[in-house]
């Protein structure tokens, strides 16, 4: 176990050696809601480009976004996952509330209403690229960007028409098809795309269909451009659970089974968003993005003796505002976001009670939601080679909870009467950046996030969740970044980052509310891309961090009390994506990737530990002709029987397995 977590270190060690040089060409759009050149932004951002995404040919969109230092997510049963940007693998209401999910700069979910899966809304299989913002985004985002954002770009349009087109299946029964159109004509761009995945699942009675579509279009007029795009998602899987002990993970037929053969999650969402780009000067542009989203999902809860079914929804509308305006050395950015949200839960028994888990209902309640926010950013050339910057956020946001039967206490359930609840927050952010040559620049920033309550935190409670209430969580983040470029054959990133968080609110191992619970982040990230040869080039992203409870927490199970200075349970120190790119052929290219998950507990008195895993994967393509490609994918070449997830609960060795060793082919036509 120490060589294996000894050896990603020696790359983060020997990237940080390579650092006396860089300029980075990267053009992103998240740090700023616009294009703007990686290379000005103090903060940590990884961008995927669209011929990245469609050469990792992703099955799930933890394979993009594990290429990405400080990030992984733990996929679950079909599309789910469960997420961690600088932070451990969060659950509940910290793990839909801590990450920004993005479509093109919108949120994908509203703030309160957040999906701890929210990922598989997002149309990545044919997307133009994907930014991961690692750290607090809160100065520009708002709500929910605490540890990091994901922001899923829709590809643009092209200016004469173009078809691409895609077809793939593997050993595992998946089979996924996509394609797109575009074209333009005057002043007018359009783009349609669509894919869709079946899969008979890895596991027994856990297949999966899911269905996206996206549409949009552009209009480019005289100093005023219009870009609008509507998607549209469908899901239906059936859902397998965990695994029990460490027999099961380690036994090639124990680990398919499913012991929950009637669990499944179905899910709809559609969205607009419509971005409206006004140049009224040389040095001023205004942007207002309008849009509406909404979604429903239904699951039962396997994970539950109730096995409850569980139905919620919720819509909105909003608008996001911004100007620009950028004079000399002075650049300011200023804005409004607004949004109106309806949502509803409703959570019913069909099971005889068992235990305290009454047969009948145990929640049905509405939401109304606002939320609004004011936000100005500046940034200041202080010298010829070094740049200031200064942002805050105010947010506001009310929730008017409406219980829609009887209150009080049913079983195990509080129902609360109704009630409205107000929250006022403020994100600042400040950062110092200084261009020491044109291959060279550093920075260092402070920032803070901030985000409400998420209303199941706040409604959805029982009997032994009457204490505290749920308190806006809040993250301070100190951040040291090196950029460096060495003869356009060696490319390094390095940050070092401090966060301490606070309010952090979850629910400890009897059940109960904790409302003021603190951790620590700390942890170095290095991204280095090699050229080793015209053909050969060696890319990896490197992570050590120890992220740890800064408080006590005695419980009844004395095995899951939680002490000061202990790990936060699902948070390897640990985490490595390296590959090797070679390129034999002008008209082929083969990928290695290495994937590496350090040891982490299991539990928060870290008593119990998983021991971590590396895989290796393979991929080829070949260009048969000018425009058909065929390409082969080797996922877990050695076999390796690994955990997706590890957990340890009620006494149990819990596992959601890895897949064995897959093989998969596909054709790409493309113009």
């Amino acid at each position: 176990m120490f060589l294996r977590n000894l050896l990603p270190v020696g790359v983060v060690v020997f990237s940080f050696f390579l650092l006396p040089v860089h300029a980075d060409d990267t053009i992103i759009v998240t740090a700023e809601r616009r294009a703007q050149n990686a290379g000005d932004v103090a903060q940590s951002i990884t961008a995927l480009g669209q011929d990245e995404i469609l050469r990792i040919g992703a099955d799930h969109i933890s394979e993009a976004l594990a290429r990405a230092p400080g990030v992984s997510l733990h996929r679950g049963s079909g599309a789910e996952h469960l997420t961690a940007i600088r932070s451990p693998v969060l659950t509940g209401g910290a793990g839909a509330g801590s990450f920004l999910f993005l479509e093109n700069g919108v949120p994908i979910r509203s703030p309160g209403f957040a999906n701890i899966n929210g990922l598989f809304d997002a149309h990545h299989e044919i997307a133009g690229g994907i930014e991961i913002v690692r750290g607090p985004s809160g100065a520009l985002y708002g709500a929910n960007a605490i540890h990091g954002v994901v922001n899923v770009l829709t590809r643009a349009p092209t200016e004469d028409l173009s078809i691409f087109a895609e077809a793939f299946g593997d050993t595992e029964d998946r089979y996924r098809w996509k394609g797109v159109v575009s074209g333009g004509e005057g002043a007018h761009q359009f783009l349609a795309g669509v894919s869709t995945v079946s899969e008979a699942g890895y596991r027994r009675d856990a297949g999966l269909d899911q269905q996206k579509l996206t549409l949009r279009h552009i209009v480019k007029g005289d100093g005023i451009n219009v870009d609008t795009i509507f998607s549209f998602h469908n899901l239906e899987q059936e859902t397998a659970g965990f695994i029990f002990g460490r027999e099961a993970l380690l036994d090639r037929d124990l680990r398919r089974n499913n012991e929950f053969p009637f669990a499944y999650r179905d899910a709809k969402s559609a969205r607009l968003q419509s971005t409206i780009s006004l140049e009224t000067s040389d040095a001023t542009t205004i942007k207002i993005t309008p849009y509406a989203r909404w979604n429903e999902m239904e699951f039962p809860q396997h994970f539950l003796p109730s096995n409850a079914l569980e139905n919620n929804e919720h819509w909105s509308v909003g608008a996001q505002t911004a100007v620009y305006h950028d004079v000399g050395r002075l650049s300011l950015i200023a804005g409004i976001d607004a949004e109106y949200t309806e949502g509803s839960l409703r959570e019913f028994q069909e099971r005889e009670t068992i235990f305290s888990f009454t047969q009948g209902l145990h929640y049905d309640y509405e939401v109304q939601a606002l939320n609004a926010s004011g936000f100005v950013q500046g940034d200041y050339q202080i010298a010829e080679n070094t740049y200031a910057s200064a942002a805050v956020r105010i947010d506001g946001t009310i929730y008017d909870y409406d219980n829609l039967t009887d209150s009080g206490v049913v079983g195990r359930f509080l129902r609360l009467d109704d009630q409205t609840d107000r929250f006022v927050t403020a994100s600042p952010k400040f950062s110092l950046r200084h261009k020491f040559s044109n291959r060279f620049n550093g920075y260092v920033s402070y920032a803070r996030g901030v985000r409400p309550p998420q209303t199941t935190d706040l409604y959805r409670l029982q009997i032994n969740q009457t204490g505290d209430q749920a308190r806006p969580e809040k993250i301070d983040s100190g951040e040291i970044g090196l950029r460096a470029n060495l003869n356009e054959r060696i490319d390094v990133t390095f940050a070092g980052y401090w966060m301490e968080k606070r309010n952090f609110f979850f629910r400890d191992a009897d059940g109960f509310n904790v409302a003021n619970g603190k951790t620590r982040h700390v942890g170095i990230e290095t991204d280095v891309g090699l050229a080793l040869h015209d053909t050969l080039r060696l890319e990896s992203a490197v992570t050590y961090a120890a992220h740890t409870y800064r408080f006590d927490r005695p419980t009844g199970r004395a095995t899951e009390s939680i002490s000061f200075g202990d790990d936060v349970d699902s948070a390897p120190r640990v985490i490595a994506n390296t590959r090797l790119l070679w390129r034999p052929l002008e008209r082929v290219h083969i990928e290695a990737e290495w994937v590496s998950v350090g040891s982490y507990f299991t539990d928060a008195a870290n008593d119990n530990s998983y021991e971590g895993h590396n895989l290796l994967h393979l991929r080829g393509e070949a260009q048969v002709t000018d425009h058909l490609s065929a390409f082969v994918t080797l996922r877990n070449v050695t076999n390796e029987l690994y955990a997706e997830r590890a957990d340890f609960a009620f006494g149990n060795e819990r596992f959601f397995p890895g897949e064995e060793r897959t093989v998969g082919f596909g054709v790409r036509y493309s113009p």
